[in-house]
């Protein structure tokens, strides 16, 4: 795992490359960013957005959902993949909301995370994203690029996320959560990872030990 002194190098000049990184599914409200981030679950963000643009149009609060059945909606998200599932967590989401707070979002990972579908990746998600609190949620870009740096060394997505927290400063979490997840979809893909252009090769732990 990269030291204290190359951890803040490679955060810097990962800032400073995707200084204007952001997140990529489109939202309006806290609720339609909790029901996008529940359909990305191995789905990609385009994918995500073609599905919502006409999803949200006519379906964007949890009383609208509510009211659907299961296959209604599944249907209507049936490109996304493990839409039945996905379909039955948005709706029993939807009702939940209602019953227990109120129809809106909770801001707190406790109450975010015992809605169905919604882990602790969504709920960061969703707590960085519009609420403004420091969180990294930790996807499949996140966990591999962070462990191929050096930033972590972990086998899953919990202890990752464990170590991200504290060898990253807090004030940065949200911010190196978009740095990381735009570094993967550009340079460090999952199976041929441009490492010839890659503005950290020189700090990169998976680098150093492809060329030595």
């Amino acid at each position: 795992m990269l030291n204290q002194r190359k951890t803040q190098e490679v955060l810097d000049i990962l800032g400073e490359t995707y200084a204007e990184a952001t997140i990529a599914l489109h939202y309006t409200t806290p609720f339609e960013l909790l029901v996008a981030t529940i359909l990305s679950a191995q789905c990609t963000d385009k994918r995500v957005n073609i599905i919502t643009e006409k999803l949200f149009h006519h379906y964007n609060q949890p009383e609208d959902f509510a009211s659907l059945s299961v296959e209604e909606l599944g249907e209507m998200i049936r490109s996304c993949g493990f839409y039945r599932n996905k379909s039955e967590n948005i709706i029993a989401t939807s009702r939940i909301l209602l019953e227990k707070f109120d129809g809106k979002v909770p801001d707190t990972l406790e109450e975010l995370t015992t809605l169905p579908g919604v882990g602790r990746k969504t709920a960061n998600v969703v707590l960085s994203n519009v609420f403004g609190k420091d969180a990294i949620a930790v996807d499949t870009h996140v966990f591999r690029v962070s462990n191929r740096i050096g930033l972590a060394e972990a086998k899953n997505v919990e202890e990752t996320e464990k170590q991200l927290m504290k060898n990253i400063p807090k004030s940065k979490w949200s911010k190196a959560h978009h740095w990381l997840i735009h570094h993967g979809r550009n340079i460090c893909k999952a199976r041929r990872p441009q490492c010839e252009i890659c503005p950290i090769q020189h700090l990169c732990e998976y680098y150093s030990k492809e060329v030595s």
